[in-house]
């Protein structure tokens, strides 16, 4: 028996100096994130201005970074103010500056006759995983490549807060964050609003994460499903059938203060998942009552019943 141990032995004693060498191989940022931001540059879809200031490559921890983030302070050229620096890579920075041309300022001035002057994020660059749950995904804020907005200012100084409008009793604010909503979803890959999940009660989370493609384009997350707004234009398909539905883990946010997370060996570790934030009573999609604690669902009815209207 001694003699079959003992060159296992020496085999693993000769390996592990090896590993702590780095002749092991590391993990790799995936090559189609560097692709983009390269794309995105080269057709100059940002421009760097005092609003938008280039930032030096992050490279780590782990896989985490980008390798042309951008330091964005204001959007459309200054005209919308965030309300802190925010750390984002190209992509992203031209898709936000699409969606409040397209969609924002055009529901702000029908809403309320007025355009916005500050948007409030949350949360941008942070790398971390998905929910902050060990083993999971890395979440795409991770590689400067998701956002999470929680209010609009406009030029009067009135706020639009998504935790307090979104389900709140002026109609103008409830339909305005509807219409951003919807309008992101033409945009960015991924959307997750109030009613998409518990964790999203108090910001709208928007990313480009690379969920693969269907028949007519890239596949999208909007969640919840918004309601048209208007009559929807017909996108022509390739010829083939759509691939069937997958269902993969989406970038969630927790309200609160960010639990630790480690990096080793190049991998990330996060720390030791706490109980799950839960939101507070409060009103879901469909405008049902959902108590303190209890998933926001818009498919379900609540048992104690709905708002008065």
């Amino acid at each position: 028996m001694a003699r079959c141990v003992w060159p296992i032995a020496a085999l693993a004693a000769l390996l592990l100096p090896l590993a702590g060498c780095g002749v092991l191989p590391r993990a790799e940022r995936p090559a189609w994130r560097g692709q983009a931001e390269n794309a995105c540059l080269a057709q100059g879809r940002v421009q760097a201005s005092a609003f938008v200031q280039p930032a030096h490559p992050i490279d780590g921890p782990g896989i985490c970074g980008l390798e042309h983030p951008f330091r964005v302070t204001a959007l459309s050229g200054g005209a919308v103010t965030l309300n802190a620096p925010q750390t984002i890579g190209c992509p992203l920075t031209a898709a936000l500056d699409d969606w409040v041309a397209k969609s924002v300022q055009p529901a702000a001035m029908a809403r309320f006759g007025q355009p916005v002057v500050k948007i409030s994020a949350m949360d941008a660059f942070s790398c971390r995983s998905i929910d902050n749950i060990q083993g999971a995904k890395l979440s795409e804020h991770s590689f400067g490549n998701a956002i999470d907005i929680g209010g609009f200012t406009l030029a009067d100084g009135h706020s639009v807060v998504v935790v307090k409008s979104w389900n709140g009793a002026d109609p103008q604010e409830r339909a305005f964050l509807r219409e951003v909503q919807a309008g992101a979803c033409e945009i960015f890959t991924t959307v997750l609003a109030p009613g998409a999940d518990v964790f999203h009660y108090n910001h709208i989370h928007l990313d480009l994460a690379m969920h693969g493609r269907t028949s007519s384009g890239p596949r999208r997350y909007c969640k919840p499903k918004p309601v048209p707004q208007s009559t929807p234009v017909a996108v022509p398909g390739d010829g083939l059938p759509n691939p069937p539905p997958i269902d993969e883990d989406l970038d969630v946010s927790q309200a609160g203060p960010p639990r630790p997370v480690g990096f080793a060996g190049g991998l990330n570790v996060a720390a030791p998942r706490q109980p799950v934030a839960r939101a507070p009573a409060h009103y879901d999609e469909n405008g049902a009552f959902v108590p303190a604690g209890q998933p926001d669902d818009p498919d379900a009815t609540s048992a104690i019943g709905a708002r008065p209207r």
